[in-house]
């Protein structure tokens, strides 16, 4: 870190950094506005970060993030509970929750499958998915792993598991984005709007 800002400072700027999407010059400016705020929001916001790291744990049945051993999704029983939509990791979840437009269960892999990386299936929750399906009356699971080559290994390794348990097994659509040009879509999002292609139905 350049000698130009005082240690104390370097430091928070270096650790800032750090944080996945968290550039330089956005460290910066974040450690300027952390020495800018009073220091009773700076210890509240230090300590909103230990309380997390201390009390946040994964939950015992989807592996969400809680503060419980079973999270709130999983407890609510206004949730359909004989559906189950597969994500990679929270932050696939925490997107789904907030269309508010699926009412179903979770099952959180923790990852995808990734030779490259050293990611197999044992490094997944993926026996703990067929353990819940062979308990639980679920009746659909919703493959939602992201539509990269990880993602789609990841879901077809899952749905030969699931086969044999007479399960309905669904994928989520994806393809062009509502607004987006097809001039800068990429081969495989074109294909896969191709492949997912519906019927037009025009009411005028």
């Amino acid at each position: 870190m350049s000698s130009r800002y005082a240690r104390p400072l370097a430091i928070l700027i270096e650790e800032l950094a750090k944080l996945p999407g968290i550039g330089p010059k956005t460290a910066q400016r974040l450690a300027l506005y952390i020495l800018n705020i009073s220091r009773e929001e700076a210890g509240i916001l230090a300590q909103s970060i230990t309380n997390a790291k201390d009390k946040i744990k994964r939950c015992q049945i989807c592996y969400n993030l809680t503060d419980q051993n079973i999270c709130e999704i999983c407890q609510d029983q206004a949730r359909q509970r004989d559906i189950i939509c597969v994500v990679e990791t929270v932050r696939e979840l925490m997107a789904l929750e907030k269309t508010g437009g699926y009412k179903g269960l979770y099952h959180v892999l923790q990852g995808a499958i990734s030779p490259l990386d050293g990611i197999d299936p044992d490094h997944l929750t993926i026996e703990q998915l067929i353990s819940r399906l062979k308990t639980e009356d679920i009746k659909e699971v919703i493959l939602a792993t992201n539509p990269n080559i990880e993602g789609e290994v990841t879901a077809s390794y899952i749905a030969k598991l699931i086969r044999p348990l007479n399960i309905k097994i669904t994928r989520i659509a994806y393809g062009v984005p509502i607004g987006g040009d097809l001039e800068f879509a990429d081969e495989v999002t074109l294909t896969q709007s191709l492949l997912g292609r519906q019927i037009f139905k025009n009411d005028k």
